[in-house]
């Protein structure tokens, strides 16, 4: 792949796993259950770019965190918060609106309305 499409691809999917992160913590999960919840939906993610990503939408307030200490092993659950859940509402909508718009350009659809 050259540096340029790869370059693309990175930017395409820098906003889609965010979408895919925040519409998985409607319910609690902690990184490795949320990684494998993504990746039998077919959304491969490292951990080098969940726990940042899942860091920075904790500082900004749309997910928050709780240590559980009760297993033998701790874990940090992440969930939505209310605002969270309101962004989440309002990127999903825009995802749909978008795919769609650029799904008729890409079958051509939109061509036909030009001639």
């Amino acid at each position: 792949m050259s540096s340029l499409l790869q370059s693309f691809t990175t930017e395409l999917r820098r906003g889609t796993l965010t979408l895919a992160i925040l519409s998985q913590l409607r319910t609690p999960q902690y990184g490795y259950s949320l990684v494998q919840r993504l990746e039998v939906a077919g959304v491969s993610i490292e951990q080098s770019t969940l726990y940042p990503l899942l860091r920075r939408l904790e500082k900004q307030e749309l997910v928050t965190s709780n240590w559980d200490t009760t297993e033998s092993r701790p874990r940090k659950y992440y969930v939505l918060t209310a605002y969270g859940a309101e962004v989440y509402e309002q990127l999903k909508n825009e995802w749909t609106q978008m795919t769609s718009e650029l799904n008729s350009l890409l079958k051509g659809e939109k061509d036909d309305e030009f001639d």
